[in-house]
Formats: C-alpha cells, sequence, structure tokens
C-alpha cells in the first residue's frame, strides 16, 4: 500500500511540474509572439508608408487609356470586391489594375460606338493585355457579351487623389 501512495504522490508531483513548465514555456512564447508581432507591424507600417509614397503604380493623372475590357463571370457573383461590397451583376462596377478605386470613367466600346459609365470598384482584370473588367450588366450594354471581349477606350470622369480631392478626367469633357 505504502509503494502505490508513494507512486501516485510521485505521479502527482510529476504532473504538477508538467503544469508548471507548461506555464513556463507558454509565457515565453506569448512574450516572444508579441515581440514578433511588434516588428511585423512596425515593418508593415513602413512598408505601407514607403508604397504610399510612390502611389502603388495607381494613375491619377486622369488620362484616356485604350486596350481590351472583359466582364465578370457568374463565379464572382456575391464575392466581396477591394473596396468592401458585394459584387452585384446588374450595378456599374468595374475593376482595374492602374485607376484608384472610387474612380468613376466612360467605357466606350470601340468596335460599336456603345458606351456606359463605371464605378471602380475593384482590382483586376488578372488576365494579362486587359486593361477593365465590367460588370454583366455593363458589358450588356456595351454590346460585348457574346465574345467576351472588345477593345475598348476608358476614360476617368472624376479621379480620386491622395489629398482627398477628386480630378476631373478626359471623360469629362
Amino acid at each position: 500500500m505504502k509503494w502505490y501512495r508513494r507512486s501516485c504522490l510521485h505521479c502527482r508531483s510529476r504532473g504538477w511540474l508538467r503544469i508548471f513548465a507548461g506555464l513556463i514555456c507558454s509565457s515565453f512564447l506569448s512574450t516572444a509572439l508579441a515581440a514578433h508581432t511588434n516588428a511585423s507591424a512596425n515593418h508593415l507600417h513602413q512598408h505601407s508608408a514607403s508604397k504610399a509614397g510612390r502611389d502603388g503604380g495607381l494613375d491619377r493623372s486622369g488620362k484616356a487609356r485604350r486596350g481590351k475590357a472583359s466582364y465578370y463571370s457568374r463565379s464572382f457573383y456575391r464575392k466581396k470586391m477591394s473596396d468592401g461590397t458585394k459584387m452585384n451583376p446588374q450595378s456599374n462596377a468595374a475593376a482595374s489594375k492602374t485607376l484608384p478605386l472610387g474612380t468613376s470613367a466612360r467605357v466606350t466600346n470601340l468596335e460599336n460606338g456603345n458606351s456606359d459609365v463605371v464605378q471602380i470598384r475593384d482590382r483586376g482584370p488578372h488576365v494579362k493585355d486587359r486593361i477593365v473588367d465590367v460588370s454583366p450588366k455593363t458589358a450588356d450594354n456595351l454590346g460585348m457579351k457574346k465574345d467576351g471581349t472588345a477593345l475598348v477606350e476608358v476614360k476617368p470622369i472624376d479621379v480620386p487623389q491622395l489629398d482627398g480631392s477628386v480630378k476631373r478626367g478626359a471623360g469629362a469633357r
């Protein structure tokens, strides 16, 4: 009986020792994680500050551009866009790699002359040699839904600037 009790006491003390060691390890890990998180946050802040300085390659000039346009496929319906809103196929939403979010622009199909005004709310298109993705409703208005793509001219109307002002673009004239 004594041997059994000693064994149990020994097991119990070993259990407390494991708990104590676990607490010490977790406190060291949480301290290290906090230091790493602070260092990462500082790095991200410095990176975003330098990126904001060069504006991430966005074109705020308001100049017209020509290139190929495509439209959002059904798989993108209801997914979040870069501005946080959900993609609505009946909206005038569009995606651009180079125009700032919030830009309104006139997109003109150069093959048939149809045009429509869009609001840049997303980043894309993610296909080489395309300058804008438009909603299915806009694609219908432009007459490009049958072929899926069209040669277009994108003329910005209102382009948000870094200082909070809005610049009038080539499409405003």
